[in-house]
């Protein structure tokens, strides 16, 4: 469980490609954080009704619901506006990076993210 500290964080990472997902969900619990790890963007709104997420590491491009389409479903529920999502995507470009912007992700990082960079993201405020 959370500490309340920078370390400890409940992460959910969501990305149709399974081995991708389970290996930084490995990474993640490694560096001390407790993971959940959903393959769709409709098990990903079932997973943080259960969870409770802080942080969300959110792949874009899905079949069937869209990154986009999570972040804008979860951004309409009040009890989310502090949930901090991450865009984790292979879509760099302006409109890409625009859209994530628009659809009120946090922070958008290109595949594949550094690590430093993409640990240090998991605990800004």
């Amino acid at each position: 469980m959370g500490n309340g500290g920078s370390a400890g964080r409940r992460i959910l990472i969501v990305d149709d490609n399974c081995d991708a997902a389970e290996l930084l969900a490995e990474l993640v619990r490694l560096c001390g954080h407790e993971v959940s790890v959903a393959f769709s963007g409709y098990s990903a709104l079932q997973t943080v009704d259960l969870f409770r997420p802080d942080v969300i590491l959110l792949d874009i491009g899905m079949p069937g619901m869209s990154g986009y389409d999570v972040a804008i479903a979860l951004r309409a529920r009040p009890e989310f506006a502090a949930l901090r999502i991450i865009a984790l995507t292979a879509w760099g470009d302006a409109e890409a990076r625009a859209r994530t912007a628009a659809s009120g992700f946090n922070l958008h990082l290109t595949k594949p993210a550094p690590l430093p960079a993409l640990l240090g993201a998991l605990v800004a405020a």
